[in-house]
């Protein structure tokens, strides 16, 4: 069943969960959590204003159906770091699922439609920032930020700067940390703060790691891209029976050291970690339509070891393979 929602709707909806808020902290009355509507779903979201223009959300639901919110052109006034642990989310400038992250910059948010999926359960970290407060963190001496974080920053009648990615393991722990904060009051907010900064120090390292790729990828010549492409091809087609970096280079015409260097410009990341993430997504494809067992599912998309198929698909989607499976077979 698909639920349509307007955006005020919605909010009106998650409005009367404000009366029975609860504060889980004593020692924090800016520690709030927030029941989730019970005719959507269940579970909550917690709020945590670390300070002025700096926000947290813990994000842990079921949707009980999937839901379509129908979104107004409006402006967006914070700097929005998305990180899902699990369940996902799409709308016409981001795709979210599990072990991915979105970044939003403030400017306008046009109209659009939200897509959130009921078939996996949320968890997930929210960061907000006021613009104001990234100038504070990182602005120079004459107030301008530098030129890579620029683009977070837009007016009012300029579509936000948006880009989505596959979190790091770094980025991984330090959420998952913060979701299993073991303290209250002061110290709690002082840990989570520094956590929440980390996070956002990660994404500043990677927002520059992207800018000198693009600065550099220019010097790739044409013929080189399509055969760096054609390389990426060959990885797909062989799942189970990928060639090693030697052979590949070899089949596509150029040296181990450009293909490398070349692959990780064009694709952001190694031949071969980009292969492990391409087979992590086609076996959960096969496990949302299929009836096969899990270890079949291993050998199809090219894990020999079912223990390290297991183990590697639990620490991108939240969840072992067969437990993943049994939730999709009761959404139906």
């Amino acid at each position: 069943m698909t639920i349509t929602l307007s955006q005020q709707g919605f909010d009106e909806l998650f409005q009367e969960t404000v009366e029975r808020s609860q504060h889980p902290d004593p020692d924090d009355v800016l520690d709030v959590v927030y029941k989730y509507p019970r005719r959507l779903g269940q579970g909550y979201w917690r709020r945590i204003k670390l300070r002025q223009g700096l926000e947290l959300i813990i994000g842990n639901l079921q949707m009980r159906d999937r839901m379509i919110i129908l979104q107004p052109e409006q402006e967006h006034d914070w700097l929005e770091y998305h990180f899902h642990f699990s369940g996902e989310h799409r709308d016409e400038y981001r795709t979210v699922g599990g072990g991915e992250y979105s970044f939003v910059g403030s400017g306008l948010d046009p109209k659009q439609t939200s897509d959130c999926s009921d078939k996996n359960s949320f968890l997930e970290v929210n960061i907000l920032m006021q613009p104001e407060s990234l100038y504070s963190f990182a602005a120079n001496q004459d107030g301008q930020l530098p030129q890579e974080l620029q683009p977070w920053i837009r007016q009012s009648h300029q579509t936000y700067y948006c880009r989505c990615g596959t979190a790091t393991s770094a980025m991984r722990t330090v959420a998952r940390q913060i979701i299993q904060c073991p303290y209250q009051g002061i110290a709690k907010r002082l840990y989570l703060e520094g956590k929440v900064l980390e996070l956002m120090g990660m994404l500043v390292a990677q927002e520059t790691e992207i800018k000198d790729a693009n600065n550099h990828l220019h010097t790739l010549k044409p013929d080189v891209v399509e055969r760096i492409y054609h390389a990426r091809d060959i990885l797909l087609k062989r799942l189970n029976n990928p060639p090693s970096f030697m052979e590949l280079s070899r089949t596509v015409g150029l040296n181990d050291y450009l293909l490398k260097q070349g692959f990780r410009q064009v694709f952001g990341t190694t031949a071969f970690n980009y292969l492990h993430h391409y087979r992590l997504e086609q076996a959960r494809q096969l496990l949302d339509y299929g009836d096969l067992k899990v270890s079949e599912i291993a050998n199809i998309v090219g894990f020999v070891s079912h223990s390290y198929f297991t183990a590697a698909y639990r620490k991108k989607f939240g969840l072992c393979p067969k437990q993943y499976q049994m939730q999709q077979k009761k959404s139906v």
